[in-house]
């Protein structure tokens, strides 16, 4: 972060990192505060120095604390707050089919984006489906007038 910039953003009250000298070939743990070899880190590809943002020793301190939260499990938590048994049952009382379509496994999570209240388990075409129409009962009504054909024969 160049001086100017740092200064900027002390004076608007914002949290700035400390400034630390790195020798070649070593990065500068946030997590832990110690400057370590590129050896103690994963690689991680989309980052700018191709390293990931915590030594080794922190992620794995990180990755035993929090395992339940972590990938799909936690998704499902943060998301919704269920648990992948909750998800699971849902799935079982639907038959393991989409809600909807009723012949598609259901994979996907739907919910009201307003409550985010959990409406049911569907699958991606019907969960991305009425995404598109809003997740609006009125647009779905117009969509099935016009495809059951009330909307064609007015103007034939």
């Amino acid at each position: 972060m160049s001086d100017y910039h740092r200064e900027k953003q002390i004076s608007r009250g914002q949290r700035v990192r400390p400034r630390v000298e790195v020798p070649d070939g070593h990065k500068y743990c946030q997590r832990c505060g110690v400057i370590k070899p590129h050896s103690d880190w994963h690689r991680n590809a989309t980052a700018s120095d191709g390293l990931s943002t915590r030594c080794k020793a922190c992620r794995a301190i990180r990755c035993k604390a929090c395992r339940a939260i972590d990938g799909r499990a936690g998704h499902l938590k943060r998301s919704y707050g269920l648990t992948e048994a909750d998800r699971d049952e849902m799935i079982a009382s639907q038959g393991g089919l989409c809600l909807i379509c009723q012949t598609a496994p259901a994979v996907h999570v739907d919910h009201c984006h307003e409550t985010g209240r959990v409406r049911g388990v569907l699958c991606f075409n019907c969960n991305s489906a009425i995404g598109k129409l809003g997740d609006d009962p009125d647009r779905i009504r117009r969509a099935i007038a016009y495809l059951e054909g009330s909307r064609g024969s007015e103007h034939s």
